[in-house]
C-alpha cells in the first residue's frame, strides 16, 4: 500500500462514493463537452484537494451532504484552474498527458475552465450552501490576485522574500486553506474553528508550493510540468529569491540579465542552477518548508490522537516529502 492509499484509508469509503457523486454531477448534454470532461476524468490527478476536505470534516465531525458538495465545489474549481494554467502557460502536457488545449486547442480549453466555475457555483446554490459558496468564492478572488502579482514581478524581476510568500499565500495555499476550512464549515463548526483549519491549510499550502518549487530544479521533474519550467518563464521562486539576496552585485546582475534573455538556452539555465547550489538556495527553501509544515502539524496538537488526526500528521509530511 502506498503512502498516499494509507492515507486515504480512514476516508475509504466517503472517496468512493465521491468519486461516484463528482461523476454525476459532471454530467452534460453537451456531446463535446463530456467528451472533454470524460477525458479529464480518466486522468485525474492524486485528488489531494478532496482527501483533505474530507479528512477534516471527519476530524471535527461526520461527513455528509454538504462535505461531499465542498469537495466537488473545490475539485471543479482546482480543474479549472489547471486548464485555464495550462491556456495561459501555453503548455501542451499535463500530469504526462497532453493538456485540454494541446488536444482541443485553446477556446475550448478557456470555454471549459469557464463551464466548471459555473456549475461548481450552480451546484452551491441549488444545494443551499451559501457560506461554502462564500468561502470558495473568497479563494477564486484571492488565487487570481496572486495570479496577477506573480505575472507583475515576473515583468520587473526583483522579487523579495515577503513578496514571494504573499504570492504563494494567495495563489496556492488559499485554495488549500479552502479545503480544510469548507471542510470544517461542512459539519457546522464554529467561525472559530473554521479559521483554525483556515490557518492550518494555509501554511500546509505555503509548505506544498514551495515543495512544488524545489521539485522544479529536478533534472527529471515527474511533477506534470516540465523541469525548470519556472527558470523558462522567468519565475523567481524561493530558491533562486534567496541566492540573489546572498550574492554580490555584480552576480546578481549577470544572473538577472540571463533571467531577461533567451531562456530556452540549457547553458544558461545550467548557469544559473549553479549559481542558486552555490549560494545553497535549495537548503534554504527546503528549511523555510519544513518550518512551514512543523507549523500546520502544531495546528493539529490540539485533536485526539486517532486515525484522522494520524493521516491528517502524515498527509502534511506527504506533501513535503513527495516526490511528484
Amino acid at each position: 500500500m502506498s503512502e498516499l492509499d494509507q492515507i486515504k484509508e480512514p476516508i475509504s469509503s466517503e472517496l468512493k462514493q465521491f468519486e461516484t457523486y463528482f461523476r454525476d454531477v459532471m454530467k452534460t448534454r453537451v456531446p463535446l463537452l463530456n467528451l472533454v470532461i470524460n477525458y479529464l476524468l480518466r486522468r485525474k490527478g492524486k485528488q489531494m484537494r478532496p482527501i483533505l476536505v474530507f479528512l477534516v470534516a471527519k476530524l471535527l465531525g461526520q461527513p455528509n451532504s454538504s462535505t461531499f458538495t465542498a469537495a466537488a465545489l473545490i475539485e471543479m474549481l482546482h480543474t479549472a484552474t489547471l486548464v485555464h494554467d495550462d491556456v495561459v502557460d501555453e503548455s501542451f502536457e499535463r500530469r504526462g498527458f497532453f493538456s485540454i488545449n494541446a488536444i482541443w486547442k485553446s477556446k475550448v480549453a478557456v470555454l471549459l475552465g469557464d463551464y466548471l466555475l459555473a456549475k461548481g457555483l450552480l451546484l452551491a446554490i441549488q444545494n443551499k450552501e451559501y457560506e461554502l459558496l462564500n468561502l470558495v468564492a473568497d479563494a477564486v478572488k484571492e488565487m487570481s490576485e496572486g495570479e496577477l502579482m506573480q505575472i507583475r514581478n515576473t515583468r520587473k524581476l526583483n522579487v523579495s522574500q515577503k513578496e514571494y510568500f504573499e504570492i504563494i499565500r494567495k495563489k496556492t495555499a488559499t485554495l488549500i486553506s479552502c479545503c480544510s476550512s469548507c471542510g470544517a464549515k461542512s459539519v457546522g463548526m464554529t467561525d472559530e474553528v473554521v479559521r483554525e483549519m483556515q490557518k492550518f491549510g494555509e501554511l500546509l499550502g505555503i509548505a506544498f508550493q514551495i515543495k512544488d518549487d524545489l521539485l522544479d530544479y529536478q533534472i527529471n521533474s515527474i511533477t506534470g510540468k516540465p523541469a525548470g519550467n519556472d527558470l523558462k518563464e522567468s519565475k523567481l521562486t524561493l530558491p533562486l529569491i534567496y541566492a540573489l539576496e546572498k550574492a554580490d552585485p555584480q552576480d546578481k546582475k549577470h544572473i538577472l540579465r540571463l533571467m531577461h534573455s533567451n531562456n530556452n538556452d540549457q547553458k544558461k539555465m545550467t548557469e544559473i542552477r549553479a549559481f542558486i547550489n552555490k549560494h545553497q538556495g535549495l537548503e534554504y527553501a527546503s528549511d523555510k518548508m519544513t518550518e512551514y509544515a512543523d507549523l500546520a502539524l502544531i495546528k493539529l496538537k490540539s485533536y485526539p490522537e486517532n486515525e484522522i488526526s494520524l493521516s491528517l500528521q502524515q498527509f502534511v509530511r506527504y506533501t513535503i516529502y513527495r516526490n511528484k
